[in-house]
């Protein structure tokens, strides 16, 4: 078996770096976790009339509303089967921003050949995930369409009260560091959110995920 990223990507998975191969290839299979440890140097947020929907994201682990540089933070890569029996990684990222401690909570599951990305600590959020990789190894992730899920309710998001990310990440060779930059935008309104930072990485034994990065609620659907 190989890893969600490598079966959604197939002979592109190839063309990533190595360590990037090797950092979205936690998977079951390969039996490790990676943790990354490093800093934001900067976190931006859009125009003050964007911070109530931040805010709003903030309750659930999904958007960050505040600004600050050189921002410690960590990102942490578990893999675990979820109670429906799908293989899982969490992406999750904690920040100490300003005195207050802040997570963006995802997990990601390989549903009809693409990676979904479940968003914050109840899963609302399934978003489908576009990935390309680019001329020097770094993989290019979009976020594309987007349905809510809670109880029996479920469906499409409308991308007018969303925002759609694009995440550019990287391993810099001569500083042996990996590298993110992430911008997400709303159709109609612009900006909303972004950061870019740098980190390293270890990697542990793992088959499972800490009770501390799982979300609260699975969602069955996707």
């Amino acid at each position: 078996m190989t890893s969600m990223f490598e079966q959604a990507m197939g002979e592109d998975f190839d063309r990533l770096h190595p360590m990037m191969r090797r950092r979205f290839g936690v998977g079951l299979d390969a039996g490790e976790a990676c943790v990354g440890r490093g800093v934001m140097t900067s976190v931006r947020r859009g125009p003050w009339w964007t911070v109530p929907f931040l805010q709003l994201g903030r309750l659930r682990n999904i958007l960050v509303p505040d600004v600050g540089t050189d921002v410690p933070f960590t990102v942490e890569n578990y893999p675990y089967r979820d109670p429906f029996g799908r293989e899982t990684v969490t992406f999750v990222r904690s920040y100490a921003l300003g005195g207050h401690r802040r997570r963006f909570d995802a997990t990601m599951v390989l549903a009809d050949g693409k990676v979904v990305d479940y968003l914050g600590t109840h899963q609302h959020l399934a978003v489908d995930l576009d990935l390309q990789v680019d001329d020097d190894g770094g993989l290019r992730l979009t976020s594309d369409a987007q349905r809510f899920y809670e109880g029996p309710v479920g469906f499409r998001f409308p991308m007018l009260f969303s925002g759609r990310a694009r995440l550019h990440e990287w391993y810099d060779d001569a500083q042996e560091r990996f590298h993110v930059d992430l911008e997400v935008h709303n159709d109609r309104f612009g900006f909303l959110f972004g950061y870019r930072g740098s980190f390293t990485c270890t990697w542990i034994p793992a088959s499972d995920a800490p009770e501390r990065l799982k979300p609260r609620r699975h969602e069955r659907r996707t």
